[in-house]
């Protein structure tokens, strides 16, 4: 009897296996196609340190301090001494001045410039230049440093003048106590404004009698003994 070759028949794969293969394949395509270039990323933003804020110390604030006084002293060293007749020139101009029309602008503001101009001087004069007339033209100085200023009140200024020449007057003026009494008097009730018609002539009384004092105060010192 001859005999019968049989083969059996090979499985086919399974359809579902197909589609799991091409949903692979697919996915890596896509994903190599549709990924982002690392080029168009965006950078991640550097954070930028911000700038130390100033430490105030004691230490700190007493540097200021020491560089505001320097340059305030340097601005009145600045200033020459003259001599006596440079004071009777400068007082000169400070009467004429307070006999100008108060109703004019800057008319104390002028005047009040002036005076401190002409005190400054007298201060530095070897005859009146003591411990507590520096002071008092440090004082003024201070005072009058900012009158410039729009809205800037000019009775600091004017009080501080008066008091400049109540301490000339304790130092080497005696016959002059009374009027620099009366000037001290008047700035304390100066508004330091001119407004009004009767702050501007507070302003022109106080400036005549300062203007008069000064004119005294340019004088030897010995003069005003006899």
């Amino acid at each position: 009897m001859a005999d019968i070759n049989i083969q059996r028949k090979k499985a086919s794969p399974s359809p579902w296996l197909l589609v799991l293969l091409a949903a692979v394949v697919l996915g890596l395509v896509a994903y190599f196609f549709l990924r982002p270039d690392p080029a168009d990323e965006p950078t991640p933003s550097v954070a930028v340190p911000e700038a130390a804020a100033p430490v105030t110390t004691p230490d700190t604030l007493a540097a200021a301090a020491a560089v505001d006084q320097a340059t305030r002293r340097a601005a009145i060293d600045a200033i020459p001494q003259g001599d006596t007749a440079g004071s009777q020139e400068t007082a000169e101009s400070l009467a004429n001045q307070a006999a100008s029309d108060p109703a004019a602008p800057d008319y104390a503001r002028n005047g009040l410039q002036k005076l401190t101009g002409v005190l400054v001087a007298l201060a530095d004069r070897d005859d009146l230049r003591d411990a507590t007339i520096t002071e008092q033209r440090d004082n003024l100085t201070s005072a009058t440093d900012r009158v410039g200023e729009p809205g800037a009140s000019l009775r600091p200024g004017f009080v501080a003048a008066a008091n400049l020449m109540r301490a000339m007057q304790q130092k080497a003026y005696p016959n002059l106590e009374s009027q620099a009494n009366e000037l001290t008097r008047l700035a304390s009730q100066l508004s330091g404004r001119s407004a009004t018609a009767a702050d501007q002539q507070q302003n022109k009384q106080f400036l005549t009698k300062a203007a008069e004092a000064v004119r005294e105060l340019s004088e030897p010192a010995s003069n005003s003994l006899n």
